[in-house]
């Protein structure tokens, strides 16, 4: 007798081709899966991973932190390479230093204040006959925790040690200011001062407390 043996798992859990339909990027991903098989180098196949890669794994990366990164020691001269796109920073007040970037897709404010600082901006292709195996370059990307759907991620809201911001449908009198809230909605939770914070505010005030009078009455069995 056979046996059905469950293939449900039998898969391999990573992109081997990007989703998107775009030529352009499907062109890319063909001349990097070429380098990756012919040069054996490191860098060409990370490239060609992050190719693979959906848009929330490709988080865009600004001018300033950029521009931050790349102020590092011994990165001077070399090719900012991000697989994704470069954004506009408005408060980076100060001028943009002399860089040469690689990325798929450069905002146009973002590409005028590089060029403007007498930069460089180049596409992947121009990068695969610059540095073919990714000498005098330097990988970026972007904080892909930035996104604000992240910050719903998390442990309960409310909970000991839970930052995750709560998923709030209105702000109005009837919902985050209702339960709770006021006495004519189930329960007002009330705020109650001890009798430390009441001093304090009191003293603040230019107040005292007066001293409770002492008992001074008999006892009833003497």
């Amino acid at each position: 007798m056979g046996i059905d043996i469950n293939h449900k798992w039998d898969r391999k859990v990573r992109r081997t081709e990007p989703r998107s339909e775009d030529v352009y990027l499907r062109l890319l991903v063909k001349l990097y899966r070429f380098l990756a098989r012919r040069t054996n180098a490191k860098f060409n196949q990370i490239i060609l991973r992050r190719l693979f890669m959906s848009r929330i794994n490709r988080p865009p990366l600004s001018i300033a932190a950029l521009t931050r990164l790349m102020s590092k020691q011994g990165r001077e001269g070399k090719i900012a390479v991000v697989v994704g796109t470069v954004t506009d920073d408005v408060r980076l007040t100060k001028a943009v230093p002399k860089l040469t970037i690689a990325a798929l897709r450069v905002t146009t404010r973002a590409r005028a204040r590089i060029l403007k600082a007498g930069g460089e901006i180049i596409t992947f292709d121009q990068l695969a006959l610059r540095s073919p195996l990714g000498q005098k370059t330097v990988l970026l990307q972007g904080k892909r925790t930035k996104r604000e759907a992240v910050k719903h991620f998390g442990l309960a809201p409310g909970v000991p040690h839970s930052h995750t911001k709560p998923l709030v449908r209105s702000k109005g009198r009837k919902f985050e200011r209702a339960r709770g809230r006021r006495a004519s909605c189930g329960y007002k939770n009330e705020f109650v001062l001890s009798l430390v914070s009441a001093q304090i505010i009191n003293f603040l005030r230019g107040m005292k407390l007066q001293q409770p009078a002492k008992f001074t009455a008999e006892p009833s069995y003497l």
